[in-house]
């Protein structure tokens, strides 16, 4: 029978030219305990009477210090947790008389990753006595990340049992999002008063959102209103886009001594400026905190400053922000900085140093080539884009809707109407990718350009979806280039009745009209927007004064 040993003296042959492979089993991380010697495993150590061990040879105790010890120093053992559980289960957890393990179950709950099912994990331990609170704590830590209303029930069963500290508070003030669950949360910890520990009063304050929790930082006194608070409350106002109370805020800090800016106030200010369109303004924080130089620019910070710098076109602070990531290494190590870089040279005209930093890259993602494929649609080279795209490919790259959206932007630059059907083409042939409406908008754009209006029309009545007011808005625009009346009045009747408040349709035609000396139909457009109480929306213009501020004026464009 399979299995049985051969009888001896015989011995089992292999077909000539074969040999018998041994699998090599999986290294486990629990080969890492260290095994209990022979002569160890064969002579009793003396032990109390009770003590038990298994067969190995282990005593359980034993057992619960090697077990943490992997916990505690192997990164390779975190992530294996069930075989760390199973593993306890065979030689302690059903030990005789019970052995508990609370220190090593805990353990398992905080520090592996995933963490083991906790309450799966508690149905193992006796019944007698009681898990103890720490064990229970970490059981609520890690239930409120897969299961908050599990957690919720287990603190119920936890009150039962074990007076509460704060540790079983702590972790469920971050799921719990409901505004009466929170006040309702927010009574208990009041009643049985733990809102007198820093850590919950710190906690109270990131679920709430605004006003509530201006009141509760207003209540706290100042001696508490660490740098943690102002930051919750920093935050807080810029998500809801007040920037100025923010702002004033984070000048607060500086004048007490327990609440000193951070690297996350900094960030947070930044990127909140960014947020409500001040992008001047985060230029500034930027040099400022460069300037002060107690907390040093991160990845976070540049990644967040560059593309202000790109979108108000400010090339020397945005060079200045890529010299200090090279200084620091930062480029080096986080693809998405040098992304950034790219990115802002490109939209500040600067196509020859975006080169150099994509080159330059030791890393590249599929951001990476779609950022240098678009700067160069950006900036009109459309040639070199299209050059790019074919390296991408070249190189084993796997372009994505936004790379074809980039690359059909640099034919229509370029005017190379044939590649661009091409590659519109071989988008969903060959890497399938299925055109959406904007890789639509891109081709009536190269068709509309090259004066293919018939058959930017015809493409637009074939699309599977239902063409937007950038469609159409593209395909007026290449009529009044190309002086096509009768398909720009089809196209304005289609923008008319999905924009009607749009002026700049209006004023397209009319300037159509104007072009081709049909001033009555001028005129009539011009009267149509009267009626319809259309107003003509300022153009804005930036504009950098001396004194190295940028201000944006309005003026109109006719």
């Amino acid at each position: 029978m399979k299995g049985c040993p051969l009888p001896q003296g015989k011995q089992k042959t292999m077909p000539f030219g074969k040999t018998k492979r041994k699998i090599q089993p999986k290294p486990s991380c629990l080969a890492l305990l260290p095994m209990p010697s022979t002569a160890a495993a064969s002579e009793p150590s003396p032990s109390p009477p009770h003590a038990v061990t298994t067969p190995d040879g282990w005593h359980p105790r034993t057992t619960e210090r090697r077990l943490l010890h992997l916990l505690h120093h192997s990164s390779r053992a975190r992530r294996r947790p069930l075989e760390l559980l199973a593993f306890a289960v065979r030689h302690c957890l059903h030990s005789s008389p019970p052995s508990p393990h609370h220190h090593f179950l805990a353990a398992l709950l905080l520090l592996s990753s995933p963490p083991p099912p906790a309450l799966s994990l508690l149905s193992l331990l006796p019944p007698e006595p009681p898990p103890p609170l720490p064990l229970l704590n970490a059981a609520l830590k890690s239930l409120c990340a897969s299961s908050p209303p599990l957690a919720f029930r287990l603190l119920s069963s936890l009150r039962r049992l074990h007076a509460p500290d704060r540790l079983s508070f702590l972790p469920l003030l971050g799921p719990t999002s409901s505004l009466p669950l929170l006040s309702a949360f927010h009574g208990l910890l009041l009643r049985l008063g733990f809102l007198s520990h820093h850590a919950i009063s710190l906690a109270l304050l990131r679920p709430y959102r605004l006003p509530h929790v201006r009141i509760l930082f207003d209540e706290m006194p100042q001696q508490r209103k660490c740098t943690i608070a102002y930051n919750t409350l920093i935050t807080a106002y810029v998500k809801a886009k007040d920037i100025f109370t923010a702002r004033h805020l984070f000048d607060e800090m500086q004048r007490f001594k327990r609440s000193r800016r951070s690297m996350v106030s900094w960030n947070a200010m930044i990127s909140g400026c960014t947020w409500c369109g001040r992008d001047d303004m985060a230029v500034r924080y930027f040099q400022d905190m460069v300037r002060e130089g107690k907390v040093a620019p991160d990845d976070g910070t540049l990644a967040a400053v560059l593309p202000a710098c790109g979108r108000i076109g400010n090339a020397g602070a945005g060079r200045w922000a890529h010299e200090y990531a090279c200084k620091k290494g930062i480029l080096d190590i986080s693809v998405h900085v040098a992304n950034a870089v790219v990115d802002m040279y490109c939209k500040c005209g600067v196509v020859n140093s975006a080169r150099e930093v994509f080159e330059g890259m030791q890393q590249r993602s599929v951001v990476s080539w779609n950022t240098m494929i678009s700067g160069f649609s950006l900036n009109g080279q459309g040639i070199k884009g299209i050059e790019l795209f074919r390296q991408m490919v070249r190189s084993g790259g796997e372009p994505n809707s936004v790379t074809f959206l980039g690359v059909l932007g640099c034919c229509a630059h370029a005017g190379a109407v044939d590649t661009g059907q091409l590659i519109f083409q071989t988008m969903q042939s060959e890497h399938g990718i299925e055109a959406g409406i904007e890789h639509y908008g891109c081709m009536v754009d190269l068709l509309g350009r090259s004066g293919l209006l018939e058959e930017a029309h015809a493409l637009i009545q074939g699309m599977r979806m239902s063409p937007n007011s950038a469609i159409w808005g593209s395909l007026l625009s290449a009529c009044r280039a190309h002086a096509g009346l009768g398909i720009a009045e089809v196209a304005l009747k289609e923008l008319i009745s999905l924009e009607p408040w749009n002026s700049g349709n209006y004023m397209l035609l009319a300037n159509l009209y104007a072009e081709t000396q049909r001033w009555d139909e001028a005129g009539d457009v011009r009267k149509l927007m009267r009626r319809m109480s259309v107003q003509k929306a300022p153009g804005q213009s930036l504009i950098e004064e001396p004194s190295s501020s940028w201000q944006i004026h309005d003026h109109i464009v006719t």
